[in-house]
C-alpha cells in the first residue's frame, strides 16, 4: 500500500515513469484510515467510465487465469469438437469473446507479471522466468484496487517469487548461496515467501499449485487466519483451488472484491480424477484425454464461481475475465508420453489454428482464449476481432472501479471498445521480446525476428497467416515494423533487441514450424 502511495506522490510532468522504491516492511504499516484516505483521493471517476462504475455500484472483479491453455480449447472457439466447456462458453454467450487476444510472453512468469501490473514486464527486467522475482516496488492491480476500497484475494499458482533458476537474483541478494551441480539454486523458503501475494497487495491468499499452499484462510472451515501459514490439503488440485475461490466470494460478497484465480491446469504434470476422465471416452491420445479432463474440471470450477455469484445476487455487478497465461506446449509432434512425466512436454491442449507453441513468439505461443463478461454493461454474445492484450486487464479493471488510469500502464481500458463507444482499434501496435526472439503486430501485419538472421512478415488476416512469409513482397511494411520494434525496445530494461542467435530449442521450433534454413 505504501509503495502505491509513494508512486502517486512521485507523479510529475512525465507521469508515473519516475518512481521511488519503498522498503517492503513499510508497506504493511498503513492503517485502515490511510487506506480510506487513499480511496477518497484516488477514486475519482474516469470520463467515459462513470456510467459503469459509480461508487455505489463498483463492480466486483474476477480474473481467471488458466495455465498453458491453448487457443483451441474452449467449445465456443469452434476449433475442435472434443472439448466441453459449457460454463466458460456461457461467459462468451453473456459477454465478449476476443479472437485476437494476446499475452506478453510465451512463458508463465513474465506473462503473469504483465497481467498483474498492466505493464510490459521487460520494463522492470522480468523477460523470462529466470529473471524472477517480480520487484516489490512494482505496483500491482491488487494494490491499486485495495487503495480504492476493494477486498483482494489470490488463489492458485503465483509463480512470481524467486525460484531455482533465479541465479542472477540469488548472486545479488544471497551472495553466500552456492549453485547446485545443475547450475540452479535452492532459495530459502523464508526468502521466497517475502515475494508471495501478501507482499503484493492481496488481503487473502491461498497460493500453491498441487497440495501445498501458503494461505491465510482455511477453505474447509471458512476461517480467516491472522497470518499466512503453510498447509497441506488433500484433494484434486483444480477442485481445491475452486473451493478456495468460492470461499473467498462467500466471505466477501457484501463488499467490492477482486479475486485473482490462477488455476494450475492444464499445465503438466497432467492429473485428473476418474470423474473427469470418464467424460471423454473413446479412442484418443491419453495426454489429450487428460488435458480435456483438466479443462473440464476448470470449467466446472467456473460454474461453481458463477453459482456463488448468483447465490449472493452479485453476478450482474461482477466483471469476469477469463484467459490463459500462454499457448500450449506441444513438444513439436504432440507425442503421447507417459502421463506422469513433466518438463517441456505436451500438456494435451491445442493451439489450433495457429502455428507454434509455448516458448515461441508465433501465434501458437502468444494468442490465447480471452473472454469478458459484465452483464448489462458489455454486449452479450459478441465477437471482437481487433488485437487486444492481457496488459489491458489491469487498465480495464481500474477504469471499471472508477479509478484514473495513469500513464505507467501499457494497457488500455477495453470497455469503450467492446461496447462500441470507440470505433478505432485499442492498440496501434503490440510488442514482444523473449529469449532470442522479438515481434510486433500492427493491424493485420506481424513482423517476427528470430536471432540475428531470420526475419518474417505475416499477413494475419490471410488464410495462410504464419504459414507464408510475405516479407519479400512487402519490404517497406517490414522495415517500418522493425523500426517500431527497435524504438519500443529502447524503453526496456535492459534496452535493445536480442543480440544473439536462437538457442537450440528455438532453432528446433523455427525449423519445424516455419521451415527456417
Amino acid at each position: 500500500m505504501f509503495k502505491f502511495f509513494a508512486r502517486m506522490l512521485s507523479v510529475g510532468s512525465g507521469g508515473l515513469r519516475c518512481r521511488r522504491t519503498v522498503s517492503c516492511h513499510l508497506r504493511h504499516e498503513f492503517t485502515s484510515l490511510a487506506v480510506s484516505i487513499l480511496a477518497v483521493i484516488f477514486a475519482q471517476p474516469v470520463l467515459g467510465t462513470v456510467l459503469h462504475a459509480e461508487s455505489s455500484a463498483r463492480p466486483n472483479i474476477v480474473l481467471i487465469l488458466t495455465d498453458d491453455h491453448g487457443y483451441a480449447d474452449l467449445s465456443c472457439q469452434n476449433e475442435v469438437s472434443d472439448v466441453r466447456t459449457p460454463h466458460v462458453d456461457s461467459l462468451a454467450a453473456n459477454g465478449v469473446r476476443m479472437t485476437a487476444g494476446y499475452v506478453t510472453a510465451p512463458q508463465c512468469s513474465p506473462s503473469r507479471a504483465a497481467v498483474i501490473t498492466g505493464r510490459y514486464q521487460q520494463r522492470f527486467g522480468l523477460d523470462e522466468i529466470s529473471r524472477c522475482p517480480l520487484p516489490l516496488e512494482e505496483v500491482t492491480l491488487a494494490e491499486r484496487l485495495k487503495a480504492a476500497g476493494y477486498r483482494t484475494g489470490m488463489v492458485g499458482k503465483w509463480h512470481l517469487s524467486p525460484n531455482a533458476v533465479s541465479v542472477r537474483w540469488a548472486k545479488k541478494n544471497l551472495p553466500n548461496l552456492r549453485l547446485n551441480t545443475n547450475g540452479r539454486v535452492n532459495i530459502p523458503l523464508g526468502k521466497t515467501v517475502e515475494y508471495f501475494p501478501h507482499a503484493q497487495g492481496f488481503d487473502e491468499y491461498y497460493a500453491g499449485e498441487v497440495q501445498q499452499y501458503f494461505a491465510n484462510f482455511d477453505p474447509g472451515k471458512n476461517e480467516l487466519l491472522s497470518t499466512g501459514k503453510w498447509r497441506s490439503d488433500r484433494g484434486y488440485r483444480i477442485d481445491l483451488q475452486t473451493t478456495a475461490a468460492t470461499n473467498f466470494i462467500d466471505r466477501n460478497a457484501d463488499q467490492p472484491f477482486f479475486l485473482y484465480l490462477c488455476y494450475f491446469g492444464p499445465h503438466v504434470p497432467l492429473q485428473a480424477t476418474p470423474e473427469y476422465l470418464k467424460r471423454f471416452p473413446g479412442e484418443m491420445k491419453e495426454r489429450r484425454r487428460y488435458g480435456l479432463a483438466m479443462l473440464s474440471a476448470i470449467d466446472d470450477g467456473v460454474g461453481q464461481i458463477l453459482s456463488a455469484l448468483r447465490k449472493h445476487e452479485i453476478e450482474e455487478n461482477t466483471l469476469i475475465v477469463f484467459t490463459s497465461d500462454n499457448g500450449a506446449p506441444l513438444k513439436l509432434n504432440m507425442e503421447d508420453d507417459p502421463i506422469g512425466r513433466g518438463g517441456p512436454i505436451w500438456d494435451g491442449s491445442l493451439n489450433t489454428p495457429w502455428i507454434g507453441e509455448k516458448g515461441m513468439l508465433s501465434e501458437g505461443g502468444i494468442r490465447v482464449p480471452f473472454i469478458l463478461q459484465w452483464k448489462n454493461v458489455l454486449p452479450a454474445d459478441t465477437v471482437y476481432e481487433q488485437p487486444v492484450s492481457t496488459l489491458d486487464i489491469a487498465a480495464t479493471a481500474i477504469a471499471a472501479a472508477g479509478q484514473a488510469i495513469d500513464n505507467s500502464l501499457d494497457g488500455v481500458d477495453l470497455l469503450p471498445y467492446l461496447t462500441g463507444e470507440k470505433k478505432t482499434p485499442p492498440h496501434q501496435s503490440l510488442f514482444w521480446r523473449f529469449w532470442n526472439q522479438s515481434a510486433v503486430r500492427s493491424g493485420k501485419w506481424k513482423y517476427l525476428k528470430a536471432g540475428q538472421s531470420e526475419e518474417y512478415l505475416f499477413d494475419l488476416d490471410s488464410q495462410e497467416h504464419e504459414r507464408k512469409n510475405v516479407l519479400k513482397e512487402h519490404p517497406d511494411v517490414a522495415a517500418d515494423l522493425a523500426t517500431q520494434l527497435k524504438k519500443w525496445s529502447e524503453e526496456l530494461r535492459p534496452p535493445g533487441l536480442p543480440r544473439h542467435e536462437v538457442n537450440d530449442q528455438e532453432s528446433a521450433w523455427f525449423k519445424h514450424y516455419l521451415q527456417a534454413d
